[in-house]
Formats: C-alpha cells, structure tokens, sequence
C-alpha cells in the first residue's frame, strides 16, 4: 500500500508507529552498542574487584596460618628436646636437636639451589629451538 507521500506503509500490527530513518537507527545502534560495552565493562569490574578481596582475604588466612605452622614447629621443637631430656642432659637434648635440624637445613637448601640452577635462566630453550627451525624451514622453502 502507498500512502500519499510516496512511502509503502507497513500494515503489520507490531510495526513501530514512529518509523526512523536509517542514519537514526544507526546512531542508536552505536549509541547501545556502547551503553553494552560500558555496562559489560562494569560488570567485569565489580566482578575482579569481588575476587580480588576474596583472594585477598584468602592470602591473610594464609599467612596467619603460615604464621601458627610456625610456632607449632617451635612447639614440637620444644617437646622433642624436653623429651630427649629424659635420656640425656637437658644441654644434650637441646643440641641434639639443633643439630638435627641444621642437617635438614643444610639439606633442604642444597637441593633449593640444585632446583634454582635447573631452572636458571628461565628462558623457553625448547621454543626458542623450534621457532628457529621454523625460520630456517620457511627461508628454505623460499629459495627453492
């Protein structure tokens, strides 16, 4: 059906009484599309900031317990001596332990440095080898 100023009129029932042009439906086009992106940008936000205080909150319970892992060791320090008191002088028993404990010391650290110059320096050899090969294939393929 045209009406009488030249434009076909929609007859449908969920048709939009107020018809638009096209510049105007693309200017709201980009003018939601943004309010969508803000909106997403928002809700991104408030989204890391919720974990980031649970990961926050969750390194604090972390480091008290570290803290009380700690003074339990003391503890059984402690207890290990005054129990080997019991056998041998109070002096003894406390150097026993010490001792004890610098050998699994001295230990722990030996293997700490044996694991560091492994891993020393922390460049991706097996990557930086096969990104040269790649290279060296694509220049032969070139010159073929």
């Amino acid at each position: 059906m045209v009406t009488h100023s030249g434009w076909a009129s929609d007859t449908r029932s969920d048709a939009p009484d107020d018809p638009r042009s096209l510049g105007r439906l693309v200017g709201d086009l980009s003018e939601q599309a943004t309010r969508l992106v803000r909106a997403e940008i928002a809700l991104a936000k408030a989204e890391l900031t919720s974990k980031a205080q649970q990961m926050g909150i969750g390194a604090g319970l972390l480091v008290g317990a570290a803290v009380l892992a700690l003074y339990t060791l003391a503890a059984f320090i402690a207890t290990a001596i005054i129990g080997l008191s019991n056998a041998v002088p109070a002096w003894l028993a406390a150097l026993i332990v010490s001792v004890v404990l610098l050998i699994v010391t001295a230990v722990l650290g030996l293997l700490g440095v044996k694991h560091v110059k492994k891993g020393a320096p922390p460049v991706p050899e097996r990557a930086m080898e096969n990104l040269q090969e790649d290279v060296d294939t694509v220049k032969k393929g070139l010159h073929r």
